[in-house]
């Protein structure tokens, strides 16, 4: 198979919304965590409101928290999505490092789904609210790393990214776009 052939299949398991994440009905949601896994502002804090206090009881029990680059799972409670993986984004400073500890983000969720037989994974824009990474910058990290990770991973079969914005979205859509010529 050629390599153009290999990238349209891979792209083609990616999809690009706007809306809400946590009224996916999906196998997995990830959320943009801190390392405490405890909750806080924007997407963290809607996904533990929403979960309930279940999850919060259940990251409790999880040793370290999850550092910076790293990636955990738990039950998604009483979202409609089975689980959720918390990952930690960057707080972005223009630090060389960052760029690879955002590509962690995407690459460690993305091996806990495969390890936890999830076939549908959301993202939200990782590192791009409160943590400062511009979301030109991270959208090309996410995208790229994670045609990357499809190309020898069948497990996961829907990658969805999930904005908030319709600016953010449309960044998304262009990037994927791109990428299909």
């Amino acid at each position: 198979m050629k390599k153009n052939v290999l990238t349209r299949i891979k792209i083609e398991r990616i999809k690009i919304e706007q809306g809400d994440i946590t009224k996916l009905e999906i196998d997995a949601i990830v959320n943009a965590a801190n390392s405490s896994l405890l909750g806080g502002g924007g997407v963290d804090g809607a996904i533990h409101m929403a979960a309930g206090p279940k999850l919060v009881a259940e990251c409790r029990t999880i040793d370290g928290g999850c550092p910076t680059g790293e990636a955990r799972i738990t039950k998604g409670y009483q979202l409609p999505a089975k689980h959720v993986i918390h990952t930690v984004g960057p707080v972005y400073n223009g630090e060389p490092e960052e760029s690879t500890l955002l590509a962690g983000c995407y690459k460690n969720s993305l091996a806990l789904a495969e390890e936890n037989n999830v076939e549908s994974i959301a993202f939200p824009a990782i590192s791009c609210g409160i943590f400062g990474y511009p979301i030109k910058d991270a959208c090309k990290i996410a995208v790229d790393t994670t045609l990357d990770f499809l190309e020898n991973n069948k497990t996961v079969q829907t990658v969805i990214f999930i904005l908030f914005s319709d600016d953010d979205r449309e960044i998304y859509e262009k990037h994927l776009s791109s990428l299909k010529r």
